[in-house]
């Protein structure tokens, strides 16, 4: 990567629980990380901080440019600036 290139960031999409069968919140984790393996475990260790006690991840992948919308633009700006950002929302 150049000096001057924005680093890609990763998008982790699933659903957490904060106690062993609770109710299910859906997640989208914002972060940036040289591979998917480490992606993976920065996100369940900032879920682990976060109380989560079990995580079901269901798809990895890079965004491409800034999400139009918050909380999502947010989540991306945090993660270029070396944050682990979580967005949660009530899963269907």
């Amino acid at each position: 990567m150049n000096d001057n290139e924005e680093p890609h960031v990763t998008i982790i999409t699933g659903r957490v629980f904060r106690k062993k069968g609770g109710k299910a919140e859906g997640i989208h984790v914002f972060l940036v990380a040289p591979d998917d393996d480490s992606a993976v475990k920065m996100a369940l260790q900032a879920l682990a901080t976060e109380g989560y006690a079990e995580a079901e991840l269901d798809q990895i992948g890079d965004i491409d440019g800034m999400p139009e919308e918050e909380p999502h633009a947010s989540a991306y700006q945090g993660a270029l600036e070396g944050e682990v950002a979580i967005v949660t929302f009530d899963d269907l």
